[in-house]
C-alpha cells in the first residue's frame, strides 16, 4: 500500500538555502544512509553529533550539564546531509555532559526532546544521552573475555531469569541484592545454608543464562531506587543501554554499563553464556517514542486507515520490513555482541517480525560468531500487517536457518492449555495428550511414530532441525509450574505435586529440542497464582531461597536431569535424520504413558539402548523391557546417573506413579 508523507526533506547545507518541502510516495522512498549510523562519536578533540531525519525541517541539538534538570548549557543547530541525516561537530572535550535532540516537524511543530534512537549512554531514565568514552567502562579484564566453548546449539541448556526475582530475597546472602552485580559474587549462600546466585547456577549445571529485558525499559523510576517497583521489562525505551535499576547508580552513565560488563564477564568465567531478552516488536509508548519524535511513522506499521496497528497488544507494532528499521535491529543485536560480548538472543513476539529482518540478523551474528543462538516467540499478540508467509511465525520455522521457536505444543501437551489454568493435560492423567508429549520428546522435527495411536493429534511439524525447537514447560509468562500444578490439582498434596514436578523436567531435559527452565523451577517456586506478574511486588515474584532448602529433593533430581543430559549425546543428538533413525517410541498398553529408546550408542554415547517411561498415572505400571541386565539411572523420583541406583532384570518392571524409569545397558 502507498502512503502520501508530506514531510520535509532535507537539501545539502552547502547550497546554502532553507530546507524545501517535499512530498514522499512510501516510506520505501526514505533515503538510506550510506556508511556508520552512530549519533554521537567522542574524541577528546571533538564529539560528532548525527541524526537520521530525512523528514525533519530542521534538528537542534541541546548540551547538558547533568542528566536531568537545568536549563541547556549549548543550543545547536544541525545542519543537512547526505541520506537524510543532520549532523554537526562541536570542538573541545565534551565527555561527561549529556545531550538531546529535537526534531521540528513543520512551521511551528518541534516534536520534543529525546536522546536519540542509537543512545548508547544515559543519564538517569534514559532521557538524555551521555557523551562518554565507552572504552573506559570496560572491567580489568575485559579484553580477555572469552564466551564459554559451545560444540553444537544441541548443547545448550537454557535458564530465564529476571535479576530482581533472582537475587532480591532478603535470605539469599547477595549483597547486591536485584542488580547485575548480584551475578558476579562468589560463594553467597541462603540462610538455610544453600548456595545462590552465580554459586547456584553452576551447580545447576545449566549452560545459557536467559535475563528479561535488560536495556534501558520506561516503567520503573530509577530516581526512587529504595521504593518497591517492579517489571519484566519489555516495555523499551532505549534499545542500546543496559537498564539503570539493575544498576548501582542509575545517574552515573557509565556505571550501568560496567556493570553489565561485570555480569556478563563473571558468567563467562563461570562456563555460562548470556542470552538478551529482546523486545524490537514494540515500544512502550508511541506517541512520544524516541522513534516517532525522530522520524513519525516510519518506524511502526499503520492499519489500511493509516491508524498505528497493535499485533503486539502494546499499542503499536514496529516495521522491520522497513530498510533503516532493519537495518536498526541488525546493528542493535551487533552492537550487543560486540560491546557487551553477549552470546544469543530471545525474540519477543517473534512472529511480527519479518523473515528476511531475522534472516540478516542470523547472517551478521554468524559473520561475528555462529555459535550465538537466536530464538523467540513464533508468535503475534495479533495479526500483523503483513502476510502471514512472510512473518517469522512457529509455522514458518523451517523456512529459517540456525533460528529457533518456543513450542507451546509440548508446553500444553505437558500442563494444560494456555488461557485455562484449571486444565491441566499429560501430568495430571488426562487422557489424550500423549502424541503431544511425543512430539516434544522428537524436538518438533517429523518423526513417522508421534502420532500414533490416539485421537489427539499434534499440528503440522514445524521444526526441520530440533535445534529449532525449545522445550519447556512453564516460562515468566503465565503461571509456573508450582502454580499450573496448584490449580489443576488443587486437592493433591505437597509431595504428589513434588512428584509431578520432576516428570515435567524429565520430558523437558529428555527431548531431543533445547531445554529450557524457568528460574525457580528447580526448587518448586510459585507466584502465588499470579499469572501475568509483570508489575506485581517482589513478595509474588521473587524466588525464597528457603525453598532450595525445603525441596532439595528436587533441585537434587533436575540438577541430575541436566548432567545426565550433557554427558550423554544421546539425548541432544543434534540433527533430525539422525532422530528420526535412533529415537523409537515404545508401544505401551496404558494410557498416560508414553516410553521411547535410543537405539544403540547414539552419537557415540556410553550408554547402549537408554528407554526412558514416563507414567503420568496415579498408579503404578507395569513395562517390558527386553532380555538382559539393565542399569537405573533413574526411578522413583531419584536420579543419579554418575553411579547408577541399581540394575533390573529384563523382562516386566514396574515403573512407579508420577514418576520416569530411565534405564541402559
Amino acid at each position: 500500500m502507498k502512503f502520501k508523507h508530506c514531510f520535509f526533506l532535507p537539501l545539502l547545507a552547502a547550497m546554502g538555502c532553507q530546507p524545501m518541502q517535499q512530498s514522499y510516495d512510501s516510506y520505501e522512498d526514505y533515503p538510506v544512509p550510506e556508511g556508520e549510523w552512530n549519533e554521537m562519536a567522542y574524541s577528546p578533540e571533538e564529539t560528532r553529533f548525527s541524526l537520521w531525519a530525512p523528514t525533519a525541517k530542521a534538528v537542534r541539538l541541546k548540551l547538558y550539564a547533568e542528566g536531568q534538570g537545568g536549563e541547556p548549557t549549548q543550543v545547536l543547530s544541525l545542519k543537512p546531509a547526505e541520506g537524510g541525516l543532520w549532523s554537526a561537530a562541536v570542538s573541545g572535550d565534551l565527555n561527561g555532559l549529556f545531550y538531546t535532540f529535537d526534531v521540528q516537524a513543520d512551521d511551528t511543530t518541534w516534536l520534543g526532546d529525546t536522546p536519540g534512537v542509537w543512545a548508547k549512554a544515559v543519564g538517569v531514565n534514559g532521557d538524555r544521552a551521555a557523551i562518554l568514552d565507552l572504552d573506559t567502562t570496560d572491567p580489568e579484564g575485559w579484553e580477555t573475555d572469552e564466551r564459554p566453548a559451545l560444540k553444537s546449539f544441541a548443547d545448550i541448556i537454557l535458564y530465564e531469569m529476571h535479576h530482581r526475582d533472582f537475587s532480591i530475597d532478603s535470605l539469599c546472602g547477595i549483597r547486591h541484592r536485584g542488580k547485575f552485580l548480584a551475578l558476579t559474587e562468589e560463594g553467597t549462600v541462603s540462610a538455610g545454608g544453600q548456595k545462590t546466585g552465580i554459586g547456584h547456577l553452576k551447580e545447576l549445571g545449566v549452560t545459557h543464562v536467559h535475563i528479561l529485558p535488560s536495556f534501558d525499559y520506561s516503567s520503573v523510576d530509577e530516581t526512587r531506587p529504595d521504593q518497591p517497583q517492579y517489571n519484566w521489562g519489555y516495555d523499551p525505551k532505549n534499545y542500546n543501554v543496559p537498564e539503570g535499576s539493575y544498576s548501582t547508580n542509575p545517574y552515573d552513565p557509565a556505571v550501568r554499563i560496567r556493570e553489565f560488563k561485570q555480569m556478563v564477564m563473571a558468567l563467562h568465567r563461570a562456563g555460562i553464556r548470556v542470552v538478551m531478552d529482546v523486545v524490537y516488536n514494540h515500544t512502550a509508548v508511541t506517541q512520544g517514542s524516541n522513534f516517532e519524535r525522530t522520524v513519525p511513522g516510519y518506524f511502526y506499521r499503520q492499519t489500511p486507515d493509516g491508524q498505528f496497528a497493535d499485533a503486539s497488544g502494546c499499542g503499536n507494532e514496529t516495521a522491520s520490513e522497513r530498510a533503516m528499521v532493519r537495518r536498526y535491529l541488525v546493528e542493535s543485536v551487533k552492537y550487543w555482541v560486540e560491546e557487551y560480548h553477549v552470546d544469543g538472543f530471545r525474540f519477543d513476539l517473534m512472529g511480527i517480525h519479518d523473515l528476511e529482518t531475522m534472516r540478516a540478523v542470523r547472517k551478521a551474528l554468524d559473520e561475528i560468531d555462529p555459535t550465538i543462538y537466536v530464538y523467540g516467540e513464533g508468535w503475534a499478540a495479533g495479526a500483523p500487517q503483513l502476510p502471514a508467509d512472510s512473518l517469522a511465525m512457529k509455522a514458518n520455522i523451517g523456512r529459517l536457518d540456525r533460528i529457533a521457536a518456543f513450542s507451546d505444543e509440548f508446553r500444553d501437551s505437558l500442563r494444560g492449555p494456555w488461557g485455562n489454568d484449571a486444565q491441566g493435560a499429560f501430568l495430571v492423567g488426562r487422557k489424550g495428550h500423549e502424541a503431544g508429549i511425543r512430539f516434544g520428546i522428537a524436538g518438533g522435527v517429523e518423526h513417522p511414530q508421534v502420532n500414533g495411536e490416539g485421537t489427539h493429534r499434534v499440528p503440522k511439524f514445524w521444526a526441520l532441525q530440533p535445534a529449532q525447537f525449545i522445550s519447556y514447560v512453564s516460562c515468566h509468562d503465565d503461571m509456573c509450574l508450582a502454580d499450573r500444578l496448584k490449580a489443576t490439582l488443587p486437592k493433591a498434596s505437597p509431595a504428589v505435586r513434588a512428584s509431578l514436578h520432576k516428570l515435567a523436567e524429565t520430558a523437558v531435559l529428555t527431548s531431543q529440542g533445547v531445554p529450557f527452565l524457568f528460574a525457580g523451577d528447580e526448587v518448586m517456586r510459585d507466584k502465588q497464582g499470579v499469572a501475568n506478574s509483570y508489575n506485581s511486588p517482589d513478595a509474588v515474584n521473587a524466588i525464597s531461597w528457603q525453598l532450595k532448602k525445603d525441596h532439595r529433593d528436587v533441585f537434587d533430581y533436575v540438577s541430575g536431569l541436566i548432567a545426565m543430559r550433557r554427558s550423554h549425546p544421546a539425548f541432544r543428538l543434534g540433527d533430525a535424520d539422525l532422530v528420526r533413525e535412533c529415537l523409537e517410541f515404545l508401544p505401551v498398553k496404558e494410557s498416560n504413558v508414553v516410553a521411547f529408546r535410543l537405539k544403540g550408542n547414539p552419537n557415540g554415547d556410553t550408554w547402549k539402548d537408554i528407554t526412558v517411561v514416563l507414567n503420568a498415572n496415579s498408579r503404578a505400571i507395569g513395562f517390558d523391557l527386553p532380555a538382559g541386565t539393565w542399569q537405573v539411572a533413574c526411578r522413583d523420583g531419584r536420579i543419579d546417573p554418575a553411579k547408577g541406583l541399581g540394575t533390573v532384570q529384563g523382562g516386566r518392571v514396574s515403573v512407579a506413579a508420577r514418576s520416569a524409569l530411565i534405564v541402559h545397558q
